[in-house]
Order: structure tokens, then C-alpha cells, then sequence
């Protein structure tokens, strides 16, 4: 069953940018907010190159054997 919402006290900036993009996309500030929620909810999202770079330093990868190891690992935890 759906449920409301409420965001309370939201900055005027960050509104005038939902505004904004709502407008751009053709939607309701609601439409645009379920959309957004969807967007980075329901979906993984890929990782940064940065999040790469750091995850792959915390694991030390060093051989081949070690990256299919790791990636095996990752993959087995989804």
C-alpha cells in the first residue's frame, strides 16, 4: 500500500533546483521526487572510477589469480 511522505524544511536552493528539473523533465515536484527515489534506490548504481581506485587499495590486488579472487568475492556478496 503507498504510503505519504513529507520533507520538511527543505532549502530554498535545493527546491529551486527540483523545480528546475522537474519543469526540464515535464513533471510534478512529486513526479520528479518518486523519480529520484527510484533512480537511486531501485537500481545499483556503477561504481566511480575513484570508488574503484579505493576499493581495488583496499584489497591489494597484486596478480591475476588475486583479481579474479576479489572479483569472484564481489560478486558472490550481491
Amino acid at each position: 500500500m503507498p504510503v505519504n511522505l513529507s520533507i520538511k524544511a527543505v532549502p530554498d536552493a535545493l527546491v529551486e533546483k527540483l523545480r528546475s528539473r522537474a519543469e526540464k523533465n515535464h513533471r510534478s515536484l512529486q513526479g520528479e521526487l518518486l523519480t529520484i527515489l527510484e533512480e537511486n534506490l531501485e537500481r545499483p548504481r556503477p561504481l566511480s572510477i575513484d570508488e574503484s581506485i579505493r576499493r581495488l587499495r583496499k584489497i591489494a590486488v597484486t596478480t591475476a589469480a588475486e583479481s579474479t579472487r576479489a572479483i569472484r568475492e564481489d560478486r558472490d556478496r550481491r
